[in-house]
């Protein structure tokens, strides 16, 4: 099975976790479980168990909320698929380890840049040993504009980390109410439309 890179988004209890894990599982191949979550509190530790109670038995588990380019290298050793749940929260990892002091918008945008690529970077190598990396990650940018800067920079930098991944994905999902809908197939229907 030829590895790939999928992105797969979605905007909050949109359905986009359970869509992606079904996607890992639908393979039939030994599945590498990144998880970037860190547990600060009950509603957290809440939301972790719901994932975790999801998972099959047989999926092993690599806790990555920095660095996680060396999980996606470590699991891509002994696994077919990859998943990585999330990118969102991965990013706001990032941006709570910048001092306040030392928080712009130049900084948070080159630490986005220099992480996401590594992350890529993991999973092309992993795509040319025949894994596949799913990417979960959140649509944050479809409300309102947040009223203080860092949930402006954390909205921007969101969207510009989903861009990148999805350039470089084979297939990108957006799911809504649990519906996922595959935009890399619909993109390239219009395009050959264009070009009737």
């Amino acid at each position: 099975m030829a590895g790939k890179i999928v992105l797969v988004t979605g905007g909050a209890r949109s359905g986009k976790s359970a869509f992606a894990e079904k996607l890992a599982a639908k393979s039939g191949e030994s599945v590498g479980y990144i998880a970037t979550a860190q547990i600060y509190d009950e509603e957290m530790r809440y939301r972790v168990k719901l994932h975790q109670e999801r998972r099959p038995d047989n999926w092993q588990t690599f806790e990555a909320p920095f660095a996680a380019e060396k999980a996606i290298e470590k699991a891509a050793a002994g696994h077919a698929v990859i998943l990585f749940d999330c990118i969102t929260l991965y990013l706001s990892n990032m941006l709570c380890a910048i001092p306040e002091g030392e928080l712009t918008e130049e900084r948070a945008y080159q630490e986005m840049t220099v992480r996401i690529d590594h992350l890529l970077q993991a999973a092309q190598v992993a795509a040319g040993q025949g894994v596949t990396t799913i990417f979960v990650s959140n649509e944050v940018g479809a409300g309102i504009v947040p009223e203080n800067r860092l949930a402006r920079f954390y909205r921007d930098l969101s969207g510009l980390a989903n861009q990148k991944i999805a350039a470089a994905s084979a297939d990108v999902y957006a799911v809504i109410a649990g519906i996922p809908v595959n935009l890399r197939k619909i993109n390239t229907c219009l395009a050959q439309e264009g070009d009737r």
